[in-house]
């Protein structure tokens, strides 16, 4: 274990929070807004972007007949005239997803003459209500998701003399967000913000300084932000995904306005399209690890279909830290690498050797996994060991938060302390793919390192492992060797998998939605089935079960034999249930 924070953590953190603080002083001033941002009328559309995200129609059903629901809150209004801008908001996460106007495309989906109507007058609302200044919209923050939705709608916003007036307010969006780009938070959201402006400077021709200054950050922070193999620094697949959706946009968009994206842009988009089909599971969604969740899967086939990589495969991510295995219609994939730290450890999670499983009939183990439209009172929940499918000491995380108050309230919820090292290695063989890795999360406080096995036959229909603990040699004997340490491995079921245990509860039966079958066996039983919950969906927190095997381990153990060492194995039993996942008996 590792201590994850340091002087500089705090340094950066502050001259953040300062330059943030004097552009919002500056910007509250009236004259120098006038002066910084004045109107300009000669506009016009040079380009619009593809729309590769899917939208979702109910959400702009909803918004249809007055309500607005993001993060598990909702408002309501009493009749689709009313302006939401001045009412009082849920929460500010609400008020971030509401400002973003991430709900437009939704609006817009609906088959229904009145939404385009709807969209344009809940903008002109937005203008009068935000268009002068408010430090919470144009933060850099919200701001560039706001520009990239209105630029997607494209027409419907900017006909007419209605249209050109909104186009005067994108205008000034685009040009403030070039003065406060580098001031958004690190990682996905900077990037976002050089998405934007780069966007917004090749629609419109009069933001070609905006934009020109949009690449050259994106090209920045793609150098600084994405790895050699392909991988986002926060180690989420979603991050990953998004940012090349992103840019496959922005490519195409370039395409239409007559110009070439700068050739490290393009060079990145080569680099992540093989490491994004890396992280993708059997039904085209990712797997959800470190904040992220399943993703918008047909995005994500419209982006790598515009890749220029082809199908190019590979089982090591060395960069990203993770592992693949796969065979006969079964994917394996293993967080075998250390959690991201400085700012972008606000959404990493505990989850050293955590793993997923999907079979040709769907995914069977999963994370909790996280998106950015749940409730926000998961978000610290989820991020801990227990919300993983691998093994957790004493019902504590091998990764520690900082505490709720303060140097929390300056650098957000990082770890401050978690693995210091995590090794794997993989044997292939004519039989199957072996992966094994270990992490140091627990030694420092309970003196234990954690081993994982994982096996995957050839013919894709046996996954079987060994989870281990043992204390290292040169640590000494444990100062009491009769305290028994309790331990828990867990395996998170997706929803759709329905669990039932033997008459012994040492094996369970699996049935999924196809009606395939796959049995789990352990030597550590008794096997308890919990309550679990999915959270890497697009909609609300879904209600699932897992598989949970616990006992006590000793202090001095090698990891050898039992209790330290816990073997369990997933098996296909081929068909025993109908297409419904119910038991045929």
């Amino acid at each position: 274990m590792v201590r994850r924070i340091g002087f500089k953590d705090y340094t950066e953190a502050l001259s953040l929070l300062v330059r943030r603080e004097a552009s919002e002083t500056l910007n509250a001033i009236p004259p120098w807004r006038a002066l910084a941002l004045p109107e300009r009328k000669a506009l016009r559309i040079e380009a619009l972007p593809p729309l590769l995200r899917t939208p979702d129609a109910a959400r702009g059903s909803a918004i249809l007949d007055g309500r607005f629901s993001f993060c598990g809150d909702t408002l309501e209004l009493e009749d689709t005239s009313q302006s939401p801008w001045i009412r009082a908001l849920p929460s500010r996460e609400f008020a971030s997803r509401l400002h973003s106007f991430v709900w437009l495309r939704d609006l817009l989906a609906c088959e229904d003459e009145a939404a385009p109507e709807l969209a344009c007058q809940l903008t002109d609302q937005w203008i009068e209500a935000m268009g002068g200044w408010n430090g919470f919209a144009w933060s850099p923050d919200v701001l560039p998701t706001r520009i990239t939705a209105w630029l997607e709608a494209g027409e419907v916003l900017f006909s007419g003399e209605a249209g050109h007036q909104r186009l005067v307010s994108l205008d000034r969006q685009i040009r403030h967000l070039k003065r406060t780009a580098s001031l958004a938070s690190d990682g996905r959201k900077r990037l976002r913000a050089a998405y934007a402006l780069s966007l917004g400077g090749l629609c419109l021709s009069e933001c070609a300084p905006q934009g020109a200054a949009g690449l050259a950050l994106l090209t920045q922070e793609l150098a600084r932000q994405v790895h050699a193999d392909g991988g986002h620094v926060s180690r989420s697949p979603e991050a990953a995904a998004d940012t090349l959706i992103d840019l496959v946009t922005l490519d195409a968009a370039a395409e239409a306005a007559n110009q070439t994206l700068p050739e490290p842009i393009r060079k990145a988009i080569d680099r992540m399209a093989p490491l994004v089909r890396f992280f993708r599971m059997n039904d085209g969604g990712l797997a959800c690890f470190h904040g992220g969740g399943a993703g918008d899967r047909k995005a994500i086939e419209a982006a790598l279909s515009g890749s220029r990589t082809g199908e190019r495969s590979f089982g090591f991510a060395p960069h990203s830290g993770y592992h693949r295995a796969e065979a006969g219609g079964a994917t394996v994939l293993l967080d075998a690498g250390t959690p991201p730290g400085g700012a972008l450890g606000t959404d990493a999670h505990a989850s050293a050797l955590s793993m997923e499983f999907s079979a040709a009939g769907g995914r069977i183990i999963v994370n909790c996994g996280w998106t950015d439209d749940q409730p926000h009172s998961w978000r610290q929940v989820v991020r801990a060991t227990a919300a993983h499918s691998t093994l957790t000491l004493e019902e504590t995380s091998s990764c520690r938060l900082l505490p709720p108050r303060g140097a929390r309230a300056l650098l957000g919820p990082r770890f401050a302390s978690g693995p210091g090292q995590v090794t794997a290695r993989r044997t292939e063989e004519e039989i199957g793919l072996w992966l094994e890795a270990s992490h140091d999360g627990y030694r420092e406080t309970l003196g234990l390192m954690h081993r994982r096995r994982v096996f995957l036959a050839a013919d894709g229909g046996d996954m079987r492992g060994e989870d281990a603990l043992s204390r290292p040699v040169e640590d000494g004997p444990p100062e009491d060797p009769e305290a028994h340490i309790r331990f828990a491995i867990r395996f998170h079921l997706h929803p759709g998998v329905r669990a039932s245990l033997s008459r012994d509860a040492m094996s369970a039966l699996l049935v999924l939605p196809t009606g395939d079958g796959w049995r789990f066996r352990t030597d550590g039983g008794p096997v308890r089935i919990e309550r679990s919950v999915w959270l890497g969906g697009t909609g609300a927190p879904v209600r699932t079960s897992q598989l949970v095997i616990q006992g006590e381990a000793e202090p001095y153990g090698a990891g050898e034999r039992p209790p330290n060492r816990v073997r369990w194995a997933f098996q296909r039993l081929g068909r025993v249930g109908n297409a419904t996942g119910k038991n045929s008996g």
